[in-house]
C-alpha cells in the first residue's frame, strides 16, 4: 500500500509544483489546484479503503504527514479561493486593511492552538499513537470537534488540524507576498538601486528552489544581522538583485524539507564546486 500512496504523492507533487508557480491571484489557477488536490485526495481515499497498513507506524506516517500534505493544500487554495472573492476592489490602504486582518485571523488560530502547533513543528511523537491512529482517540484531547463528524475510516482526531497548520502556513506566505506587492506598487524609492542590480545583470541561472534553499541556510546559519533578518526580507532582497519572482517560497521549503535524499542538495553541491576550485587553484 505504501507504495502506491508515495505513487500518489509524487505525482501530486509534480502538479501542485506546476501550479504553485502561476499566478494566484487568478480564479483559473486556484480552481486548478482545488480540482488537483481533491482528485488526488479521492485517490489516497480509494487506497486506504481497499488496503491495509503494515504497522501503526505506517498508519501514523500516514495521517501525521501523506494525507496532511494533499488535504493542507486542499485547505489552502478553498480558502485562497474565498479571499479571492472577498478582496476587495479599492485602493491599496483599502486592500493593505483586509489582508492584515486575514494575518491576524491566522496568528489568532496559531496562538490559540499553540500546543498542539508547537508539537508538530517540533515533531514530537510522543502522543502520535492518540493523534494518528484511527479509533484511538483520547476525547481529552480533541480540541476541534468537526473530527467526530469525519469520516471515521479516512481521518483521526488531528489530522485535520496538521493540514489545517500547512493550509494556514500558506495563507500566511501569499498574504506577505501581497502585501509586499502593494508595498512595491506604493513606493519608487528604490528604483534606482533596481537600475543599478540590473545594469550588473546579475541573473540566477540555478533553480528558483536552490535560491530559496539558500536563503533559508543564510537566515538559519545567522550569517545575516546575526539571525534577525526574515526570509521575507531577504527573499525580497534576492528578487531584487537577481532581477526575478520567487513565488511562493514557503511552498518551496516544504518541498525542501520533503526531500528523503540530500535535503541540502544546492548546498552541498556548492561546497563540491568551491573544494573542486580551490584544487584547481592549487595545482
Amino acid at each position: 500500500m505504501q507504495k502506491s500512496i508515495k505513487n500518489i504523492l509524487k505525482s501530486y507533487q509534480e502538479d501542485i509544483n506546476e501550479i504553485g508557480n502561476l499566478d494566484l491571484d487568478d480564479f483559473k489557477n486556484v480552481e486548478k489546484g482545488l480540482q488537483s488536490s481533491r482528485y488526488f485526495l479521492q485517490k489516497l481515499r480509494i487506497v486506504v479503503r481497499t488496503g491495509e497498513f503494515k504497522n501503526k507506524e505506517e498508519e501514523i506516517k500516514f495521517f501525521k504527514k501523506q494525507k496532511p500534505f494533499i488535504y493542507g493544500n486542499l485547505k489552502f487554495f478553498v480558502k485562497l479561493y474565498k479571499h479571492l472573492l472577498l478582496k476587495p476592489k479599492g485602493s491599496n490602504k483599502i486592500k493593505k486593511i483586509f489582508i492584515e486582518e486575514e494575518i491576524h485571523k491566522l496568528q489568532t488560530y496559531y496562538t490559540q492552538n499553540i500546543d498542539f502547533i508547537r508539537y508538530y513543528r517540533q515533531n514530537s511523537s510522543s502522543l502520535d499513537e492518540y493523534y494518528f491512529l484511527r479509533g484511538n482517540d483520547n476525547i481529552g484531547l480533541i480540541s476541534d470537534t468537526s473530527h467526530f463528524y469525519t469520516d471515521a475510516e479516512f481521518s483521526t482526531s488531528h489530522d485535520n488540524s496538521v493540514a489545517k497548520i500547512i493550509a494556514y502556513d500558506l495563507l500566511f506566505t501569499h498574504y506577505l507576498n501581497e502585501l509586499k506587492k502593494l508595498e512595491c506598487q506604493k513606493s519608487n524609492i528604490n528604483i534606482p538601486v533596481k537600475r543599478r542590480f540590473k545594469r550588473l545583470d546579475l541573473g540566477w541561472t540555478a533553480n528558483k528552489i536552490d535560491l530559496v534553499e539558500l536563503i533559508y541556510a543564510l537566515q538559519a546559519s545567522g550569517a545575516i544581522t546575526g539571525g534577525k533578518a526574515g526570509i521575507k526580507d531577504m527573499a525580497i532582497a534576492c528578487e531584487e538583485i537577481f532581477d526575478l519572482d520567487l513565488g511562493n517560497y514557503y511552498r518551496k521549503f516544504l518541498e525542501i524539507r520533503a526531500r528523503k535524499i540530500e535535503p541540502t542538495k544546492f548546498i552541498d553541491r556548492m561546497k563540491s564546486s568551491l573544494l573542486k576550485r580551490m584544487q584547481d587553484a592549487d595545482e
